[in-house]
């Protein structure tokens, strides 16, 4: 055993050091593609401990990687190299208290805290999170939501983003420094003002807090601006990059304090079908510039989206169905075991993947059977959720809008608008499966997060043949009122993806899209000057998640 281990050991239980390459691996491993790596990894109960293992990297030389849940979908909270250094990876799911403030308005995060357990914590107190489930992906923590700018489904609130946070850098002279601008007065020594945060709140820190500056209240005007000619919102806005907000793990983010919001006194789903891609893009120019109310959701998906996640997504649908969203979480994590199992004995990988597809085919459709019916009848279909007055706005105009040539429509109950936008939020899974089982007669997995310019009238992607005779499978789903939306593309047996990739991007760049629009840059983008440079002021050194962004993975920042 190595002196670095040893060290960790003293300072973190020794079963939350894990250095066997068999068991560090599902951490190595991104969500959607892509295995890097790592020396070790490691797994702090507290914020104090969390300090004592970034110490200990910073003395060693090691290459930090922290992580959450890990659901990221553009690699940006794994390895991938090479390296100069070793890499030490730091999952902070332990960590994750949660703490309400100021009347329930405001809410401080620990970094393990997770989307489900925030909107689980505010639901008795009528308060509902800056995200919900679904908004990025099942399991997200909220720290990860700020760390990269993630959007999400709700047309109301734009980026995640808070001024006020709590984290570690790396200085110019390889130091580690404690960066409180949290809003609460904790002294200067950074191990008391741990301590004191771990023990919870008290009184005196509570009489002390101060919200002014976490707030980002303007996103309703832009997005409402249907005129403008350039996106709504996009992760190398630099009116978004500041500490903590859009740092993509280049700084250690210990808290951070974020708002929170009235729960919907009434809410209705309205599902939309129709043909016709203008038709669309007239009904969202109508809403945004006329509508008193703006949606609370507006989710498009192809037909093929739909059909892929209804059959690939089956099983993680009903599960959250009868379940709810907390279990996914433990749910993944021993799938990730069955898998690391029976890969080492069956040579095999994603067994577990087959055993459940399997079993779904024996079940019947679960979607409700309108929504089958507009799969059937229609190619192009939206979501909208609207609260209070809003839903007598929308049912109003779309009974003038449709006139069952151009569309169709129809008011869901409560079961079909809850399954409608299960079987949204699955999509990721679902393609991620149905490319795990047709992996022998398929390519890999490319995905564009695209942000579309807000006056963008040609928003549905027809691609040239050039570039679509490569392509297997084309799914297309995304937030549309924001004009964000999410390509996935499942390539032919033995296509470049960063071939593919190229030309599409050459594409989104005549039309004046931006990318990534919410997952961030990752390891699957490049990062645009103002953004590499917010990177580098943050992380002079590159010991945080070097590489991200096409950036130097060299210490300083060097090849």
């Amino acid at each position: 055993m190595n002196e670095f281990v040893k060290n960790l050991e003293k300072v973190v239980v020794p079963r939350n050091v894990i250095t066997q390459p068999h068991k560090t691996e599902r951490y190595r491993t991104a969500y959607r593609s892509g295995v890097g790596e790592a020396s070790c990894v490691v797994k702090p109960n507290t914020l104090v401990e969390f300090w004592n293992v970034l110490q200990l990297c910073v003395k060693f030389d090691k290459i930090i990687i922290i992580q959450a849940a890990n659901t990221g979908l553009t690699q940006g909270s794994t390895p991938e190299g090479p390296y100069d250094r070793d890499v030490v990876i730091i999952n902070t799911l332990k960590i994750n208290k949660i703490f309400l403030l100021n009347d329930n308005k405001n809410v401080l995060c620990f970094p393990g805290c997770s989307l489900s357990d925030l909107e689980k914590k505010l639901k008795p107190h009528g308060r509902l999170p800056h995200s919900v489930l679904g908004s990025s992906c099942f399991g997200a923590s909220v720290v990860g939501g700020v760390c990269n700018n993630s959007g999400g489904a709700l047309v109301q609130r734009g980026p995640a983003y808070t001024e006020l946070s709590l984290f570690a850098r790396i200085n110019e002279k390889s130091e580690l420094e404690l960066v409180n601008q949290l809003g609460f007065d904790l002294g200067v020594d950074p191990m008391k003002m741990l301590e004191e945060l771990d023990k919870g709140l008290s009184k005196h820190l509570l009489t002390k807090f101060r919200t002014k500056g976490q707030k980002n209240r303007s996103y309703e005007q832009i997005v409402r601006d249907v005129n403008a000619d350039t996106p709504a919102r996009f992760n190398a806005n630099p009116n978004c990059l500041k500490d903590a907000s859009g740092c993509a793990g280049k700084v250690a983010v210990f808290a951070v304090c974020m708002d929170t919001f009235p729960a919907h006194e009434r809410l209705k789903t309205f599902y939309i079908g129709t043909n016709d891609t203008d038709q669309l893009q007239k009904l969202r120019k109508s809403v945004l510039e006329e509508f008193n109310s703006l949606p609370v959701i507006g989710e498009y998906m192809s037909r093929p989206t739909v059909e892929v996640s209804q059959k690939y997504g089956k099983d993680l649908s009903l599960i959250i169905k009868y379940f709810g969203s907390n279990a996914i979480n433990k749910l993944f994590f021993l799938k990730s075991k069955f898998d690391d199992h029976f890969a080492m004995l069956l040579k095999k990988e994603n067994i577990s993947d087959y055993i459940l597809q399997f079993f779904c085919n024996l079940l019947p459709c679960i979607l409700p059977k309108r929504i089958q019916f507009f799969k059937k009848k229609f190619e192009h279909h939206l979501i909208l959720k609207m609260e209070n007055n809003g839903i007598e706005e929308a049912r109003f105009f779309l009974e003038q809008f449709f006139n069952k040539e151009n569309g169709d429509w129809f008011e869901c109950n409560k079961h079909e608008a809850k399954l409608a936008e299960i079987n949204r939020f699955v999509t990721a899974a679902a393609v991620i499966r149905k490319k795990n089982i047709l992996e022998i007669s398929t390519g890999p997995i490319l995905a564009l997060d695209i942000a579309l310019k807000r006056n963008e009238e040609d928003w549905f992607e027809i691609l040239p043949k050039a570039i679509s005779k490569d392509i297997y499978n084309f799914f297309y789903y995304g937030h549309f009122f924001c004009h964000v939306m999410h390509h996935d593309y499942i390539l032919k047996k033995e296509i470049s993806p960063d071939i593919i990739k190229k030309k599409m991007l050459k594409i989104l760049d005549k039309k004046g899209a931006e990318y990534p629009a919410e997952h961030n840059v990752g390891r699957h983008y490049i990062a645009k000057k103002q953004l590499a440079e917010f990177y580098r002021d943050l992380d002079p050194t590159n010991t945080f998640n070097p590489g991200i962004g096409g950036l130097p993975t060299g210490k300083y920042y060097t090849k």
